[in-house]
């Protein structure tokens, strides 16, 4: 019994040391530890492990995206005024294989030197050499990009590890008296521009008026020169019908003279044959001896008995040659 005591007062103290010792790394983050002051080189990773209590130092160190936001910032500008910059962002991210030896020359807290001290500096060495107006407007929109190329570059000089992914810089805070001088600018130039963009848009609602009246006239043009284009069609298709009418009835005509004459040049031929076998025939019908019947028919047939010493020679002319000599009365 009497050792029981000590065995279980070793035990508590074993348990107590166990617990105390064991912690936790947050996810995007690593656990570096110091041992007797002296930075190790071991790293753990995101999740719970053990140490030794009283000897070992441990702290969480973020190796992901982080914003170190850093508030209320004089600056004197070259003409003497003082302003004040209420807050600024500053997204930046320790690299992972240089994390130790941040760490080791600059301490856990190292994003106070780069980031809020270098942030004071820079913002006081930009405020120093420009004026207020420059401060204020007309370098404010780059100012930005300028302290984030300015900390970059003191970063990679001195090897710290540390990436500057993006600045974020508020409206710096004025004396009122001159805000207000800035705020009637603002307002003048505000009433320029919207009489001045009245102008562009009067300008242009003439534009678009000169060109839609350009683009009827051309349609309007187009329209006329398509009517006449096909009343153009139009006449030449009916001259060509005329044409074509006049050129069938010609040829119409032409066909039918062309009937007529060769109907006429028939009736002649046929006149002419006619004629020609009416002769034909006379020539063979009225041949002499023909001639003399008929003579004698009609004399036969002639109820007239001329007396007298002489007959009219008219039928003695018509008789034959040997017949007068015949009948020649003495």
């Amino acid at each position: 019994i009497k050792y029981a005591i000590p065995v279980l007062i070793s035990v508590a103290l074993l348990a107590i040391l166990f617990w105390v010792g064991i912690h936790r790394v947050e996810e995007g983050h690593n656990g570096f530890y110091w041992v007797g002051g002296a930075l190790q080189q071991t790293k753990t990773e995101p999740g719970f492990h053990w140490m030794i209590p009283f000897i070992t130092r441990f702290a969480n160190i973020q190796i992901t995206v982080q914003t170190d936001t850093v508030r209320n910032i004089p600056c004197g500008t070259s003409g003497g005024s003082l302003i004040y910059f209420d807050e600024i962002e500053v997204v930046n991210r320790l690299m992972p294989d240089k994390a130790y030896y941040t760490i080791k020359n600059y301490g856990v807290e190292y994003d106070k030197i780069w980031v809020f001290d270098k942030l004071h500096h820079e913002i006081n060495q930009f405020c120093s050499s420009h004026s207020l107006q420059e401060v204020y407007i007309d370098k404010f929109e780059s100012l930005d990009e300028a302290l984030a190329t300015a900390i970059q570059t003191s970063c990679d000089k001195w090897e710290t590890g540390i990436e500057i992914v993006a600045i974020r810089v508020t409206k710096p805070r004025i004396p009122e008296n001159v805000k207000k001088n800035y705020e009637e600018v603002e307002t003048s130039k505000t009433r320029l521009m919207v009489e001045m963009e009245k102008e562009k848009v009067a300008k242009k609602e003439e534009e678009i008026s000169r060109m839609r009246a350009i683009i009827q006239a051309q349609k309007e043009a187009d329209i006329a020169t398509i009517n006449a284009e096909q009343i153009s069609n139009i006449s030449k298709i009916n001259s060509h019908r005329e044409i074509m009418e006049k050129e069938a009835e010609k040829k119409k005509e032409d066909i039918q003279n062309q009937i007529y004459l060769s109907h006429q040049k028939a009736l002649t031929d046929a006149e002419y044959y006619m004629t020609t076998k009416q002769a034909e025939a006379n020539q063979k019908k009225f041949s002499e001896n023909y001639l003399r019947y008929v003579l004698y028919t009609s004399l036969a047939n002639n109820t007239k008995i001329f007396f007298g010493e002489k007959i009219p020679s008219i039928f003695i002319d018509l008789l034959p040659k040997e017949s007068k000599d015949s009948t020649t009365i003495p």
